[in-house]
């Protein structure tokens, strides 16, 4: 018996998400469905997160535990052959069998891209999101700095979890030509909260929230009309550290 950690890269558009749903395209189930063809049997592969409906992922993270005839190559080359072209194992290795894709996590960095022009190429169209009219660039990145603290982010997520207090140690946006390109690093997400998060920055790009109005929601612990929820499309899991 072995332990494989995976590292999985994926166009989320036309999947419900990362984990297993009933009667629905999933990353982490068409996974399992290529790792069965190995030993007939269920093998069960654990995700760093969840990512969901629509989101992509550069550097998803996995683990499973199996008695494979395999080397790591053989594996990646057979489950790739398994999968369809917009899911991609990107690396295989063998790790301690204590080695938890999640709980042993440190951090996790999302990217979330927007094209800030008129018009967007068809080439970025499922990356990314258009927004055609001026957004204010000082004032984005003035309530991107906002993010950073650990604190309760329940009025960034669409739920109440026991334990809604997570670290954000980086929240930046940089801007080349007509992309916006906002990255937060934390040691946990709730759900949708980097999507609400890039709500509220834009939000304060169209002069529509201002940076203290972002520390009056964080006290309030409520979600707010004025900060929605981002597309999914714009948003990648880029890396899992550990």
């Amino acid at each position: 018996m072995k332990n494989y950690k995976i590292t999985v890269s994926y166009d989320g558009t036309d999947y419900h998400g990362w984990q297993v749903q009933p009667q629905k395209q999933t990353i982490q189930g068409l996974i399992q469905d290529a790792l069965y063809l190995f030993k007939s049997k269920r093998i069960k592969l654990i995700g760093a997160g969840r990512t969901d409906a629509g989101v992509h992922a550069a550097g998803q993270v996995a683990h499973f535990k199996a008695d494979l005839d395999y080397s790591n190559q053989e594996l990646l080359n057979a489950l790739n052959g398994n999968l369809p072209p917009d899911i991609r194992i990107i690396k295989v290795e063998n790790v301690d069998m204590d080695f938890h894709s999640l709980k042993n996590a440190r951090t996790k960095i999302y990217q979330y891209r927007i094209i800030n022009a008129p018009d967007i190429s068809p080439f970025d169209i499922r990356y990314t999101l258009h927004l055609p009219s001026a957004l204010n660039l000082i004032k984005m990145n003035e309530a991107a700095s906002r993010f950073i603290r650990k604190h309760d982010f329940t009025s960034f997520s669409s739920n109440r979890l026991r334990q809604p207090v997570k670290n954000v140690i980086r929240s930046e946006i940089k801007k080349k030509g007509p992309e916006i390109v906002y990255k937060v690093e934390a040691d946990g997400f709730l759900k949708y909260m980097v999507r609400t998060i890039v709500g509220a920055l834009i939000a304060a790009g169209k002069d529509k929230l201002t940076p203290d109005e972002i520390d009056s929601l964080f006290k309030h612990r409520k979600r707010s009309v004025l900060t929605p929820t981002a597309p999914a499309k714009g948003l990648c899991l880029i890396k899992v550290k550990y």
